[in-house]
């Protein structure tokens, strides 16, 4: 019941940010029920939701307190059915967010553990004793920078938390914590989603005996986190955490559901396969492998499907997400022809597509100004920070509308970009050159092909800047050219070949075709 995994692209709606129904600024479950249709006319096949669940908002919703409530800030549970129920009427899958390698602070799980050592749950989160100096237990650093271990003065203990000291680790290696994330997981999908989001999979579980982790012996200067000072060798990726995954994989083959996983390891390739190596493992998992290059090569992308070769797993790929800088700004210089080349190139690749919201309208990296920044990280590594905030600014919908029609209220959460405005949804309907008739195009010849959404991933000798692959399935070819430079390049094309898709400029000759700069071409052989 999970085939349609292969090869889907599936749509992320970051709530906050998508549609306000209720004119306070906010986007929530009904504005997202209003704007499904878009996202059917785009193709996709599923959706992908951000944390909605009940949270006091310290990491905007990835700071769970109720795991199976809705926060009134998005509506409510009945909502939530709605939304599941209009969008299985239009076709798409829904995917929520599970945040289970962390709760908030706020949560009754930690409320009871950090009460005392000897309560029901007091082993539910990690608990650690100082060092006989006073000292925190090891010397491991938070994402959000500084150390990961918060001291709590009724346990007389530390506390690990990977991100913020609000966001306390749980034990997941604890089987009682296992048997409560499972019981989450049934809540869910009792109520007909089909699958699950795993924020920072490989985190779940540590080293039991709490090493130190080692450091980084070649850096050449410093980096701009603690963090990215240690090989992360003890806090993350630990053996344990597949066998919480094998129980849940268990669990969700009784439904028929899926789940895909975040990797953020130093290692993302390497893991993103281990995590989906068979039967007991997840059915798909992505890293921060492409979301977090600053420019696209051939080799990028070789190397990248080199490392499934011969995989049982299936990988996820995304170029944009809530996390990162937006793609058309990141790998493009929001030039709009280089935008249409990375989004043709993440659509040809071999696995399930992720689009974040306003992809498909080639959306660049948004300008948020200091005071009006709400992302913890944004703030505490600003200026140097990646800036999470542009990247969750309102979704545009109608260019002469109120804050581009997002919401009924005289502002937003956070500022719309002016430059969004121009690239709005209604200003980009009905126009054939548009990034959103591009995206659509590519989508549906992606639905089309079984070369494309389920093929072999064949890489071809090219030149630099040339990637050049092939996609087969079923007795179907489909040649992939992409020429990630400025200047223009011949390359050689079959007798016979069938043009499917053009990107920029392709000029076809005997025996071949000419690339503009920064064009494409997919032919079927």
């Amino acid at each position: 019941m999970t085939d349609w995994l292969r090869g889907a692209v599936i749509y992320q709606i970051y709530p906050r940010s998508f549609r306000d129904s209720d004119g306070d600024g906010v986007g929530d479950l009904k504005g997202a029920i209003e704007k499904l249709d878009h996202i059917a006319s785009l193709g996709c096949d599923a959706i992908w939701l951000s944390p909605f669940f009940r949270s006091p908002m310290k990491d905007y919703g990835y700071d769970v307190s109720d795991y199976i409530d809705v926060d009134p800030l998005f509506g409510s549970i009945a909502d939530a059915d709605a939304l599941i129920k209009r969008a299985h009427e239009l076709g798409l899958k829904v995917i929520i967010d599970q945040v289970w390698s962390h709760s908030s602070d706020q949560h009754a799980w930690f409320t009871e553990s950090r009460a005392s050592r000897d309560n029901a749950k007091a082993d539910w989160y990690v608990w650690a004793d100082a060092k006989p100096d006073g000292s925190p237990p090891n010397n491991w650093q938070a994402m959000f920078g500084g150390c990961a271990w918060t001291w709590d003065a009724r346990r007389r203990q530390y506390y690990l938390h990977n991100f913020l000291p609000e966001q306390p680790d749980l034990n997941v290696r604890n089987p009682a914590v296992q048997d409560a994330l499972l019981d989450v997981a049934r809540f869910w999908l009792d109520r007909g989603i089909d699958g699950f989001r795993l924020d920072v999979v490989n985190f779940f579980v540590q080293d039991d005996a709490l090493r130190d982790n080692p450091p980084i012996t070649t850096l050449k200067r410093a980096p701009p986190r603690p963090h990215q000072f240690q090989r992360h060798l003890y806090d993350r990726t630990q053996p344990e955490t597949l066998r919480f995954i094998a129980r849940l994989r268990a669990l969700l083959d009784q439904y028929g559901a899926m789940a895909v996983g975040e990797i953020e390891d130093e290692e993302p390739l390497k893991v993103q396969r281990e995590y989906t190596d068979g039967p007991d493992r997840l059915h798909t998992a992505y890293s921060f492998f492409l979301l977090r290059q600053r420019a696209m090569t051939p080799a990028i992308i070789t190397d990248a499907m080199a490392q499934w070769e011969g995989a049982r797993g299936w990988p996820s790929w995304s170029l944009s997400n809530h996390d990162v800088i937006r793609f058309p700004t990141r790998l493009a210089d929001n030039d709009p022809q280089r935008t249409k080349l990375m989004l043709a190139l993440l659509l040809s690749l071999r696995g399930a597509a992720f689009l974040y919201q306003g992809d498909e309208l080639g959306l660049p990296h948004a300008e948020v100004p200091f005071e009006r920044l709400h992302d913890p990280e944004a703030i505490a590594f600003w200026p140097s920070g990646i800036g999470r905030d542009g990247a969750r600014t309102p979704m545009p919908w109608r260019r002469d509308a109120n804050v581009a029609g997002f919401t009924e209220a005289a502002d937003a959460w956070l500022p719309l970009d002016p430059r969004h405005t121009a690239l709005a949804v209604d200003a980009q309907e009905g126009d054939p050159a548009s990034m959103l008739a591009f995206t659509r195009t590519m989508i549906a010849l992606r639905k089309q092909s079984a070369a494309l959404r389920e093929g072999e991933f064949i890489a071809l000798d090219a030149p630099e800047p040339v990637l050049a692959f092939e996609r087969r399935a079923d007795g179907e070819r489909m040649l992939c050219l992409f020429n990630l430079g400025p200047d223009p390049v011949l390359r050689p094309l079959p007798a016979g070949a069938a043009t499917k898709l053009t990107i920029g400029e392709a000029h076809l000759q005997a025996g071949g075709v000419t690339l503009g700069g920064y064009s494409g071409l997919l032919v079927a052989l």
